[in-house]
């Protein structure tokens, strides 16, 4: 539990500092600090892509993959399994967590709903790499509409 008491910090921290360097309100400061953010946590996944059991990184379909990341892979990182995940058979699904742990702490109101953004970036980049890792481009987005919900939609993109 320690583990992730740490890991929520870590990433308050992180998120904090891009806005505290960044204090430009303009949509662009805002995109930058959530780019940022969306390497770092793409880096973070890949290294954790490339720390799976070799035996793990083959799988036959997509939604292999992604039932993968739903498990064990939200498992290591946030000690718990994803709630929900949907497919629509034709490259896109939507994961599910009805208690988002980096949401948590601003769920007692409705005023930090449009902060949630910048404490999702860093997820969404951890998804990418290591779905990237395995050897499967994708685009990831979150959204949020009612803390600390959120879903994450995953776009496999084809060559």
């Amino acid at each position: 539990m320690a583990d992730a008491v740490l890991f929520e910090f870590l990433h308050t921290e992180m998120v904090a500092e891009l806005w505290a360097r960044r204090p430009d309100p303009s949509p662009g400061g805002q995109k930058t600090s959530l780019s940022v953010l969306e390497g770092m946590g793409f880096r973070v996944g890949q290294a954790l892509g490339e720390r799976l059991p070799q035996d793990t990184l083959a799988f036959r379909e997509e939604l292999d993959a992604l039932k993968f990341l739903c498990k064990d892979v939200w498992v290591a990182v946030f000690q718990k399994q994803m709630d929900g995940l949907r497919t629509n058979h034709q490259g896109t699904y939507v994961l599910q967590d009805n208690d988002f742990p980096l949401l948590v702490r601003m769920a007692s109101g409705l005023q930090y709903l449009e902060e949630a953004p910048k404490f999702l970036a860093f997820t969404c980049g951890l998804l990418r790499g290591t779905l990237n890792t395995l050897g499967i481009k994708s685009l990831v987005t979150a959204s949020v509409a009612a803390l600390p919900a959120c879903k994450f939609q995953v776009v496999i993109q084809r060559a």
